[in-house]
């Protein structure tokens, strides 16, 4: 079953909501449909554009989804970019990431900057910084 992408973008604010991210991020995913991108340490928030953007409208068209958010890691084995994302399933999976986000923890679509081979889907966990951005914990 197809959900329009008005019914994913209301569902991306309230877990934006939920999670407590920045509310002028919300504000400019609300009315202007921006993407951000949190970035270490205190999970500042910036536009995702170029080809940044570019990959994040191409993953939400091949799964039919929603990024609402994406954060970014710098890690041993490279820059990960963890989208998260609001799915087709709402009957499937919707109750479930709203259950994982209480969790601190959200089924994300992983890009593998430094080896895109590796991108995957995965659960990952997170927490909301000082400065009401979010970083990735495992």
């Amino acid at each position: 079953m197809t959900v329009s992408i008005e019914e994913k973008k209301e569902e991306a604010i309230k877990r934006m909501l939920e999670i407590g991210i920045f509310k002028p991020t919300i504000r400019q995913f609300k009315n202007k449909g921006l993407v951000s991108i949190s970035e270490p340490p205190f999970g500042a928030f910036y536009w995702a554009e170029g080809d940044d953007l570019e990959r994040i409208k191409n993953f939400e068209k091949e799964n039919n989804a929603l990024v609402y958010v994406v954060i970014r890691s710098f890690t041993n084995f490279g820059i990960l970019d963890s989208y998260l994302f609001i799915s087709d399933y709402r009957d499937e999976e919707w109750e479930t990431d709203r259950e994982d986000l209480k969790e601190n923890r959200q089924l994300a679509y992983v890009y593998n900057h430094s080896n895109p081979y590796f991108s995957e889907f995965g659960s990952i966990g997170f927490v909301t910084t000082s400065a009401a951005g979010l970083r990735r914990t495992w």
